[in-house]
């Protein structure tokens, strides 16, 4: 928390978070998070490296036993929850490991060790979905192409800016959401498979062409269609006009209206930037998208594993504070001069706003 000191007589406040801000910090995580007071950071979000996956340089991934490997991270998960603020979020993405032919569950033996041993809640498993995972021939498996991110809350007070979200959805809405021109396509041909009179099937091609065009502009979100002896008919409440619609057209056309679902899934492909050997790299927009979600301008987040440093520059776009520990010499040096880089981008010059503890 913030200390009082006097100079020359006049008193002013000093901040011990101060001195970790916007800087990457190389060292032991366990032992540089210890020194960051109370209730200090509005969010920790991180992927730890994976239990005896991949060689990391040092530290934590390198466990003889699984056993061994969650309680180094339920551990450093303790320290998280301290620094926390009350209203703050902590997001592990946590990935999982074979042995023998078998899944371990690693992420979700983490998750059920932290809410057995921590009071938080699970507030979403977000499941990341890769768009571009790594080939391999597997015989007898199919190629891994999820990870999860738990989000971690103290309690029901946390930060939330669904409404943020939800007015970026409607600003992309109005520019219409790029529908292809498959978009209805496969209830064309059930209209020429249906039973419908010749009259009928005119009508319901010339109304889908139209749903179609509203959905493409964005006036509307989506759309769905029931033609009579294809599909089970409504019954009941507020589905008697359409049943009213099948008996009388032949078809009825349920538009689906009002803002876009925040859903626990984000697409994303893996990054690969040049001249960086760090094997797991997240992308900075998945960052960015907790980031908008989850804290406002100002806030501090904590990446305990900074790695490349994804998190750092995720901050740095979106006018964050951020802290960033890693025990690898090389990784420190590559996301150093990664924002470094981006430091001399005009646009986000002095992007920082006032530190908000």
């Amino acid at each position: 928390m913030p200390r009082k000191m006097k100079e020359h007589g006049a008193e002013f406040v000093t901040n011990p978070i101060q001195k970790f801000l916007n800087q990457i910090i190389c060292g032991d995580n366990l032992e540089l998070i210890r020194q960051l007071p109370d209730k200090s950071v509005h969010l920790v979000i991180t992927s730890p490296p994976y239990y005896q996956q991949r060689d990391y340089g040092a530290g934590m991934g390198n466990e003889k036993t699984l056993d061994e490997y969650l309680e180094t991270l339920c551990q450093l998960f303790r320290e998280c929850v301290r620094v926390v603020t009350d209203d703050g979020s902590i997001v592990f993405n946590v990935g999982d490991k074979y042995e023998e032919s078998s899944l371990l569950l690693v992420p979700y033996r983490f998750a059920m060790a932290v809410l057995q041993r921590e009071a938080v809640k699970l507030a979403n498993n977000i499941t990341w979905v890769k768009t571009n995972p790594t080939p391999r021939q597997f015989k007898r498996r199919l190629v891994s192409s999820t990870e999860p991110f738990f989000h971690f809350v103290k309690n029901d007070n946390y930060y939330y800016d669904l409404d943020s979200f939800m007015k970026r959805a409607e600003s992309d809405k109005k520019k219409g959401n790029g529908a292809g021109t498959k978009l209805g396509l496969s209830y064309f041909e059930l209209i020429n498979k249906s039973s419908l009179t010749l009259q009928q099937k005119e009508m319901a091609r010339r109304e889908l062409t139209q749903v179609i065009q509203e959905v493409k502009v964005g006036t509307i979100e989506g759309f769905r269609m029931k033609i009579r002896g294809l599909h089970a008919e409504p019954f009941g409440g507020q589905e008697g006009g359409r049943q009213i619609q099948l008996r009388k057209k032949g078809f009825t056309i349920i538009r689906i209206n009002g803002e876009r679902l925040k859903r626990d899934v984000i697409e994303s492909p893996v990054e690969s930037l040049k001249a960086s050997n760090h094997p797991a790299i997240y992308p900075s927009s998945i960052i960015q998208e907790f980031l908008n979600l989850l804290t406002r301008r100002g806030d501090v987040v904590l990446d305990p594993f900074m790695g490349s440093g994804s998190t750092a520059e995720a901050c740095k776009r979106t006018g964050r504070n951020y802290i960033g520990f890693d025990i690898n010499l090389t990784y420190c040096a590559f996301a150093r001069e990664r924002l470094a880089k981006l430091a001399l981008q005009p646009e986000l010059g002095g992007i920082y706003d006032a530190i908000r503890i």
